[in-house]
């Protein structure tokens, strides 16, 4: 049996992406030096993550289900969800069986306190690990101890393997792990490819031409947010502050660029705010198919605001930080982790509008501030959240799991 796996499978169950696939793409790079990368996801995936994985070499195969991420605000959507699930689940793992899971290192976004019969099927069949991006919340005393009881018995498996995005999400499996598991788990943070930004950074970029292209107001102040068009991004919050901030301000326009088309209602309810030509948005298939698109994009803006109410640390913002783009965020989270309030960026509380209106403000009074924030904030990210080096604690610990497992048997 080699001594390295045969194969990294990647697998997700749900249609949406985002930090978690980002976040894959430099791990699948690396893992592809040592053997063949798969990524398994359900039909109907965007077209423009399948660009992406394609230009990474990875193979994309694909299952005939996926989850259901709709609200479930009755007790016939929680059955429905439920039943949802368990279908999803059932109708991935009998496709993944096809694979040679003896051979492979899987590496899932399936959570352990909704998946753990899938999680325990798989750590039977392969080397797991698993990715937790948020910090686990409060709940109430049967849910906690019910979810203690699902990490106490997959801890204990000597085939899972738990990595955090950050040290915030880590400190919060302390309550539902043992001491000497948690020692094992390791933070591969958000990342970015310095290269790749460099690239960015030094192109041509037309900035009359952009405008046209997006149909951009011209010569304006712009604020770019990036992350999917949800509550939990804060997006009425950044609406709310923008519609505060034209008041006074005939000179600023906002940009939001989300890798899903929001409904129609959605958008009805954004143009009730009135922002007319000062509000655009865009999706990230507009964009373009390669990563480095949107980092072009990107160079229009003059600050970066995600004001949002619960997050893990947002790839978006190690991004926007990297390409020298003053930054705002919310103080939640492994957000602090990233931004040092007025130092590497500015940090305001969560659901307030009138502080990121007062932010943003600050920000496009104050040149010496943003230039400040702007080479800090660059620094800072580049020293702390480089790909390379993420991907390469990621894929050694693949590769010393599976090592290990083999010698045991």
């Amino acid at each position: 049996m080699s001594l390295l796996p045969k194969n990294f499978i990647y697998i997700w169950h749900y249609l949406e992406w985002g930090g978690a696939q980002v976040l894959f793409f430099g791990l699948m790079k690396e893992a592809n030096k040592k053997g063949e990368v798969f990524a398994i996801m359900p039909k109907g995936s965007n077209e423009q993550l399948l660009k992406f994985l394609h230009n990474f070499g990875v193979s994309c195969e694909f299952f005939d289900a996926h989850a259901d991420a709709a609200p479930a605000d009755s007790v016939k959507r929680k059955i429905e969800r439920h039943w949802n699930k368990f279908y999803c689940e059932f109708v991935l793992l009998n496709y993944i069986g096809k694979f040679d899971l003896k051979n492979s290192v899987v590496h899932t976004e399936l959570a352990p306190w909704q998946s753990i019969c899938a999680l325990l099927w798989l750590c039977r069949k392969s080397t797991i690990f698993m990715t937790m991006h948020n910090s686990l919340p409060a709940v109430s005393k049967w849910r906690f101890l019910l979810w203690k009881l699902k990490f106490q018995i997959l801890s204990r498996h000597k085939n899972f393997h738990l990595f955090t995005a950050n040290q915030d999400t880590k400190e919060s499996l302390r309550p539902f792990v043992s001491g000497e598991f948690l020692e094992t788990v390791k933070i591969i943070y958000a990342n970015i490819n310095p290269v790749e930004i460099d690239e960015a950074l030094k192109a041509e970029v037309n900035r009359a031409a952009y405008s046209k292209k997006y149909n951009l107001p011209k010569e304006k102040f712009f604020v770019f947010c990036v992350g999917q068009f949800i509550d939990r991004k804060g997006r009425w919050i950044f609406l709310e502050a923008a519609q505060m901030l034209l008041k006074d301000n005939d000179d600023i326009a906002f940009v939001w660029v989300s890798n899903s088309q929001p409904s129609t209602a959605d958008l009805e309810k954004a143009q009730n705010y009135g922002l007319g030509e000062n509000f655009r948005f865009i999706t990230s298939d507009q964009v373009g198919g390669e990563h480095i698109d949107l980092f072009k994009l990107m160079r229009l803006a003059n600050v970066f605001a995600l004001p949002s109410y619960l997050e893990g640390l947002p790839i978006s913002i190690i991004e926007a930080m990297g390409l020298g783009i003053p930054t705002i965020s919310t103080e939640v989270n492994a957000i602090p982790e990233a931004i040092k309030h007025l130092q590497t960026g500015l940090l305001i509380e969560a659901g307030n509008s009138i502080a990121l209106k007062d932010a943003i403000q600050k920000l496009k009074d104050n040149n010496e501030l943003r230039e400040s924030l702007s080479k800090n904030g660059r620094e800072y990210v580049l020293a702390k959240f480089n790909e390379k080096t993420v991907a390469k604690i990621a894929v050694e610990s693949y590769i010393e799991a599976y090592q290990k497992r083999i010698n045991d048997k």
